[in-house]
């Protein structure tokens, strides 16, 4: 299948601003309550007291994992979360951000974030990290799916009440390769308000969910993953660099 990149901008859909109205996450189901014990909702403090959502995952008891594009004045971070009315969930803020490097905005290469928590996290459960893959483990990751509490049915229903998944089938193509990017194609996959959250194979986080494309020529949508795998040496680095020096404070 070709697909025409030319004018990225213009094709570019952000899953934190689009326009959807599925069911969270599209064409998937419910999540068993707490079988994704790594999963974060963020609530993005904005100007003018605005709030909106990305999703995320926990990688150690100090950091989080989202995507660049999801920056924001401070965060509000939400963990051992199923149905977003619970009001048992951990809460967090966050202390540091730090997007990638080499983030993009105009075409979101390296769309990945990592978030400082204010506070160590202890485990239980409901809370728990999820490895990352690595370049050795595999070429093209299988078995892969996708979760978030994205955008709702209801009218201006902003998130899904519960934690919803698809699976999703990985696509070899050269544009995606080209731009450090895991893609999927089709209807099934991310709606608004996943942004940042994991792309899981085989049990590990192998990419971020970060934009959809819509190919002028009508073909199905291109759904695009960060690939944690080449940004493994910056993730470590990044993150030691940051536990050895003070947090920066209001």
């Amino acid at each position: 299948m070709l697909v025409h990149w030319e004018l990225l901008a213009g094709l570019l859909v952000l899953t934190l601003e689009g326009r959807a109205h599925a069911a969270g996450i599209v064409n998937g189901r419910e999540a068993a309550p707490h079988s994704r014990p790594y999963m974060v909702l963020l609530n993005r403090h904005l100007a003018k007291g605005r709030i909106e959502y990305c999703g995320g995952f926990l990688l150690n008891a100090d950091f989080v994992m989202t995507a660049a594009h999801c920056q924001a004045r401070f965060f509000t971070v939400f963990l051992g979360l199923h149905n977003i009315k619970d009001s048992g969930a951990t809460k967090r803020t966050v202390t540091q951000a730090f997007p990638h490097k080499d983030y993009n905005a105009t075409d979101f290469r390296n769309d990945i974030m990592l978030l400082k928590l204010s506070s160590k996290v202890h485990f239980t459960t409901n809370v728990s990290p999820v490895a990352l893959g690595d370049q050795s483990d595999v070429s093209l990751p299988k078995s892969c799916l996708v979760s978030g509490w994205g955008a709702g049915t209801e009218q201006n229903q902003y998130l899904s009440e519960v934690l919803m998944d698809v699976d999703v089938t990985l696509v070899d193509l050269e544009q995606c390769a080209k731009r450090n990017l895991y893609c999927s194609h089709g209807d099934a996959g991310q709606s608004k308000g996943d942004s940042g959250g994991p792309l899981v194979c085989d049990g590990k986080a192998y990419g971020v969910v970060s934009t959809t494309f819509i190919p002028k020529s009508g073909a199905p949508k291109i759904h695009c993953f960060a690939k944690i795998p080449d940004v493994r040496r910056w993730i470590r680095s990044t993150m030691t660099s940051a536990l050895k020096r003070p947090d920066k404070r209001d």
